[in-house]
């Protein structure tokens, strides 16, 4: 699929995706950007609503994306960690149902994410309640696992939006990273449950869709406060994890390229810094929109998911 170049661009401003309750799946799903610069040619087929999850179904692929209020999980302990893994629960018993049971990649929007409430940072209450949906639902936690990132926003509901398909994605992992479900306990106490990237075929495509990926090695961060010091540190992380896609593709190798980048910026200040060190290191005719979001961890200032498609014959 060739790229067009684009202007860099914030697309997404705070409070994050107020009224998304309203909209249509397809309109929903192109705010958070599962179609549009997901899917090559948008996405058409059978719509529905189930258990507030609205979606859509394709042959082999299923999108959808729900809020969830934490208000609805009234006890004042750890809302957010019940809301998170319902919702989960909720996509798992939609994706069966459909016969698109392999979750591929999931977006996930919460509010305050940093913020700590009743002793616990609230991503680390979210990762609780995912990792519980998971082992309710009999699926992994580690390994084949999907692809994923978690975003904050100041003030709203729970968002997920996901895609799920008919066959499993290949799950990748980054050698300079250890794998964030490996990851020990003084990052709370269920560890995240995504892989760095995973690679999902269906008849006449691949699609290569890359977590959020921020200035970590090992699983430590690196170069705090430093804004271009952790972009050139995501690059060399996306690097790592196309050497991985490359290993596993059935189509030509990725490059850095023909990556479409989804820039999540802490501060709106930074956007200057990110784009000059991007374009030093992969070129100007990138593919990238900015969005503001807090990061999953207080020291990082700056994550980049990013995804890519290849043709392929039927398989």
């Amino acid at each position: 699929m060739s790229l067009c170049q684009q202007e860099p661009r914030i697309t997404l401003a705070r409070p994050g995706f107020p009224g998304l309750a309203g909209l249509s799946a397809d309109q929903a799903l192109t705010r958070v950007g599962v179609l549009g610069s997901i899917w090559p040619g948008g996405a058409a087929g059978r719509v529905g609503d189930d258990a507030g999850i609205r979606y859509q179904v394709e042959d082999h692929v299923l999108y959808g994306i729900l809020d969830v209020e934490e208000s609805d999980f009234g006890c004042p302990d750890f809302p957010l960690q019940r809301a998170t893994a319902d919702a989960y629960r909720r996509i798992f018993a939609l994706i069966e149902r459909e016969r698109r049971p392999h979750l591929w990649r999931t977006w996930n929007y919460l509010a305050d994410i940093n913020k700590e409430t009743g002793g616990l940072e609230r991503y680390r209450q979210f990762n609780i309640g995912r990792h519980d949906a998971f082992v309710a639902g009999g699926r992994l936690t580690r390994g084949n696992v999907p692809a994923a990132c978690a975003l904050g926003t100041p003030a709203g509901p729970l968002t997920i939006a996901f895609m799920a398909g008919a066959t499993e994605a290949v799950p990748l992992e980054n050698p300079r990273q250890i794998s964030a479900y490996d990851y020990p306990a003084a990052y709370g106490p269920r560890s995240p449950t995504f892989s760095r990237a995973a690679l999902a075929r269906l008849p006449g495509h691949e699609l290569l869709f890359i977590s959020g990926t921020a200035s970590i090695i090992g699983h430590q961060t690196l170069h705090r406060g430093d804004v271009a010091g952790q972009t050139r540190e995501i690059v060399a992380n996306l690097s790592a994890v196309l050497a991985s896609a490359n290993g596993r593709t059935r189509t030509a190798d990725y490059t850095p390229g023909e990556l479409r980048l989804r820039v999540y910026l802490r501060h709106a200040g930074d956007q200057a810094a990110v784009q000059e060190t991007l374009e030093q290191a992969i070129g100007t005719r990138l593919s990238v929109e900015y969005v503001l979001a807090d990061i999953c961890r207080a020291d990082l200032l700056v994550e980049i998911e990013a995804s890519a498609s290849h043709a392929m014959g039927n398989c």
